[in-house]
């Protein structure tokens, strides 16, 4: 038997924070043996978390115009997998969704990962995934974003959440929109096409 799909199916049944869970859990993962793109996000929101499909909300719809990459494309799980550091939907806090819970990522990640030979690119989405996977976890989401070629050497590629609630963030910083997208789709391109 494989081994990437009984893990799959090990972590839809994952129950490890159900008592911090509004909703309930609900893992939201997705991956394929040929993956070679992966991104890493925060935590499914309530759309998410509805529908059972990552990034199906305009924070997705955002991030598949960054990519320049269809729908289709962008849920082929045998070209990229999508890994969130908090699997379920945390819960709803002061100023939006709480962070991710912190039990998803140590318990997970290096599992998954390890089932994902053929990845070439890593995309560190947000604040939580680039504190848990650059080599530099004190540097602010602005200094990473800016600094990407750094985070490329080790294989990642820091955005900002593509959240709607981001506009000011991605208003103020014109040189993410001028040099860093373009940047991001020729290392996205040049990944997928192997």
């Amino acid at each position: 038997m494989k081994r990437l799909p009984a893990l799959l199916e090990e972590v839809s049944a994952c129950r490890l924070c159900e008592a911090h869970l509004p909703l309930g859990p609900r893992p939201v993962v997705r991956a394929g043996e040929g993956a070679r793109l992966l991104i890493v996000g925060q935590a499914p929101g309530t759309r998410v978390h509805e529908t059972g499909i990552p990034w199906n909300d305009p924070s997705g719809d955002r991030l598949r115009d960054w990519l320049q990459l269809d729908r289709g494309a962008f849920y082929d799980e045998n070209r990229i997998a999508i890994i969130p550091m908090g699997f379920c939907y945390p819960g709803r806090g002061k100023g939006g969704d709480l962070p991710p819970r912190p039990e998803c990522a140590p318990h997970w990640h290096e599992r998954l990962l390890a089932e994902l030979p053929n990845l070439g690119l890593t995309l560190l989405v947000g604040q939580y995934a680039q504190r848990y996977y650059l080599p530099e976890p004190g540097k602010t989401l602005t200094d990473n974003v800016r600094e990407y070629c750094q985070a490329l050497e080790h294989g990642f590629f820091p955005l900002p959440h593509p959240s709607p609630r981001n506009r000011l963030w991605l208003r103020q910083r014109p040189w993410f929109e001028e040099q860093v997208l373009p940047a991001l789709r020729e290392q996205v391109g040049r990944v997928l096409s192997g």
